[in-house]
């Protein structure tokens, strides 16, 4: 009989409040997913690439960890106090009848526990098929392939997730339980009365509006401008006026909702009475608007980050597979080209490579006074002409630090545009291409540049005239990352020879050949040849290299850390700011509940009562998540002037698109969890249409 009621309570608890219910089966998910990161196909990978980076990363799982669980510990306080108090009513029956407060405490831990396994039953096996199916996406994006691809279980992150989530679900529930089986009957058959607040003038509402208003806009204008950026204490007093500008605007925004009751005063059944209803939830639950509005916020700044980063992640084209160099050479003292193709050959490596190519890269050497050794003032005059735009100006200070550029050697650059199927450059004597790095500056500036090249601008090296001519060009000259040339110039072989006098890096490219990509993908192939290259002892501190797959994974780490933590915490906040939202809904409704009754002996039918709620429901949650979504495209761009930097000044647009996306996303999600509330809401309003017996 005892379980009989356990059972039948346990199971009208998760049907009456299934948004609750949800939202830990969400977190449940969540938890497994980050904690199993390690496991991931892509992780592993990467621990062999960048396994300094990855292991850094895993250390900052466990503070994500513990972060979160503080978090839903508040948010399965809020809800089981609500749930608890929903049934105050029904523990008082209980007593009446004879149940010990012994007894009870223990049905409602039965109770709690029964929801707490059937809530891990279900989200454990969904998140280690998401998890799966997240591997299996990232291992076929990112070029590994499927049929590499080993089902993985993290045992650990199962023990964590469950230990967690029952941890803090226990610890609630004790706290809430404990107070409630004290309670005497007497105030558990008691209605909880609606609390009162005290009204200040309405001035300072509005100046409360205004004032949350004008803080905001500092806060945002500080980190679009990147001042927040500069110095810590910058940005924690930009987060500073950012919070209470939100907790100020929504305080005063009893003015709005003032203004719009008296407006439609004679619009609508119960018109007044909803907005008196939205007035006084707006003035008593306006923190907690704003940190809903705030954890809102938060969630499309981490998923509009994550997709921005990935955006502009490296997609320059692939060409080279490898870069050999040695270190231990003195500059132009012998040829490491030489030197690498013997060293492959007497290891029975060659076969390994179609193509084996020198990259030499240098300095002006004829002369000892490198200040304005180079100069193009005929292009900064052109410059100067023009009329002031972000590109312009970007231009102008960029180019002023090109008076000491690298020069490339032209047959070596041309050898890589023949790979790649581009054209090959042809240069008189006395001309010269620009090399630019377009990671380190954005297309608009780079097309800009070759406008002006076509018209064939004059300019002066070590004194002499050199004519600038062709599109400014940006292929990888290298693997390695480590070496990024912001501006050079490529010149005939003869000019290079006599510029840098023979005193030269010389890198070795490489491109794989059929017999070491047949039948696999690249990076399996270029891991296959890593390990027959580290076999022959040959690298080490003298001769070194670098594979494309280890500037991939690089890549690589920098796009799974963001995707994964942002969207990972994106899911938290928004799972905890839509559930404390509407549990604090339906907490108010309750404790309103006679002016409910108090409609219904006037004649208000169901249908009447149900439009009302879910119009308060719609202002409620709306108000948060329209500050929040107007927020985000300032929050998204402020993020990107401090995190992209330069390349963000060039993506107005895209950020434009991905804050859009991420609002219609929002969206779709509080439609889901304003049809759960209204839904909850609906069942409770039926309850009031019974006659109620006064106690």
């Amino acid at each position: 009989m005892f379980s009989d009621l356990i059972l039948r309570n346990s199971r009208r608890s998760r049907k009456e409040n299934g948004l609750f219910f949800s939202s830990l089966v969400i977190s449940i998910v969540a938890f497994y997913i980050i904690l199993s990161i390690s496991n991931q196909d892509v992780m592993v990978f990467l621990r062999k690439m960048e396994s300094d980076a990855v292991n850094r990363l895993m250390l900052m799982i466990p503070v994500f960890y513990v972060l979160t669980l503080g978090i839903l510990f508040c948010l399965i306080y809020f809800a089981c106090k609500y749930q608890l108090q929903r049934r105050r009513h029904e523990f008082g029956v209980y007593l009446m009848m004879g149940m010990s407060r012994s007894k009870l405490f223990s049905m409602l831990l039965a109770e709690d526990l029964l929801g707490s396994v059937l809530a891990l039953v279900i989200g454990l096996p969904v998140a280690v098929l998401i998890s799966e199916l997240i591997s299996l996406i990232t291992a076929k994006l990112v070029g590994m392939g499927i049929v590499g691809h080993r089902f993985s279980l993290s045992v650990s992150a199962l023990i964590f997730t469950v230990v967690g989530f029952l941890v803090i679900k226990l610890a609630a529930f004790l706290l809430l339980s404990g107070k409630i089986s004290r309670e005497e009957i007497g105030s558990l058959l008691g209605d909880t009365p609606s609390g009162t607040k005290k009204e200040k003038p309405g001035r300072v509402y509005v100046l409360a509006a205004v004032g949350g208003l004008l803080m905001l806009a500092a806060a945002y204008t500080l980190a679009i401008r990147g001042t927040a950026w500069q110095v810590p204490g910058m940005m924690f007093f930009t987060l500073l006026i950012g919070f209470f500008g939100t907790i100020f605007l929504f305080y005063g925004m009893r003015v709005l909702i003032v203004l719009i009751s008296r407006a439609g005063s004679a619009k609508g059944k119960l018109h007044v009475f909803n907005f008196r209803q939205i007035e006084e939830t707006v003035i008593h639950q306006s923190t907690t608007m704003a940190v809903s509005s705030l954890l809102i916020l938060a969630a499309l700044c981490c998923f509009g980050a994550g997709v921005g980063i990935a955006s502009t992640s490296d997609k320059s084209e692939h060409i080279i597979d490898y870069t050999f160099v040695d270190y231990n050479l003195y500059e132009g003292e012998s040829s490491s080209f030489s030197d690498l193709q013997a060293a492959l050959e007497e290891e029975g490596l060659s076969d390994q490579f179609a193509k084996l190519f020198p990259m030499r890269i240098g300095h002006i050497r004829t002369t000892e006074e490198y200040e304005d050794v180079f100069q193009m003032k005929s292009v900064m005059d052109t410059l100067n002409a023009m009329p002031e735009s972000t590109d312009r100006d970007g231009l102008l200070n960029n180019l002023s630090y090109t008076d000491k550029p690298y020069i490339i050697c032209m047959s070596d650059y041309n050898e890589m545009l023949e790979l790649s199927g581009k054209p090959q450059l042809e240069l008189g004597a006395q001309e010269a291409a620009v090399y630019m790095n377009p990671e380190l500056t954005t297309m608009s500036r780079i097309q800009l540049l070759s406008d002006i090249f076509a018209t064939r601008p004059e300019a002066m090296l070590d004194g002499a005239p050199l004519t600038l001519t062709g599109e400014v060009q940006t292929a990888d000259i290298v693997t390695d990352r480590s070496i990024t040339l912001s501006f050079a110039l490529i010149l005939p072989d003869e000019a290079f020879s006599y510029y840098t006098q023979g005193q030269y890096d010389e890198y070795v490219n490489g491109v794989l050949g059929e017999k070491a990509t047949e039948g696999v993908s690249l990076m399996n192939a270029i891991s296959a040849v890593n390990d027959k290259l580290d076999a022959t002892g040959l690298f080490g501190d003298r001769l070194s290299y670098e594979s494309y797959l280890q500037n991939m994974g690089r890549q690589l780490f920098y796009m799974v850390a963001a995707s994964y933590i942002t969207i990972y915490l994106a899911i938290i906040f928004l799972v905890v700011a839509n559930t404390i939202m509407g549990v604090q809904f339906l907490m108010s409704q309750r404790k309103t509940g006679r002016r409910y009754q108090t409609l219904v002996c006037l004649g208000a039918s169901y249908e009447t009562l149900c439009k009302s709620a879910r119009t308060q429901i719609n202002w409620f949650m709306g108000l948060p998540v329209f500050v929040a979504a107007a927020s985000s495209m300032f929050g998204v761009q402020s993020l990107y002037a401090g995190i992209l930097q330069a390349r963000g000044a060039g993506m107005r647009t895209k950020l434009l698109v991905v804050s859009a996306a991420m609002i219609l996303v929002l969206c779709v999600v509080e439609w889901i969890y304003m049809t759960a509330i209204k839904r909850s809401s609906d069942r409770y309003l039926l309850t009031l249409m019974q006659p109620q017996r006064e106690e």
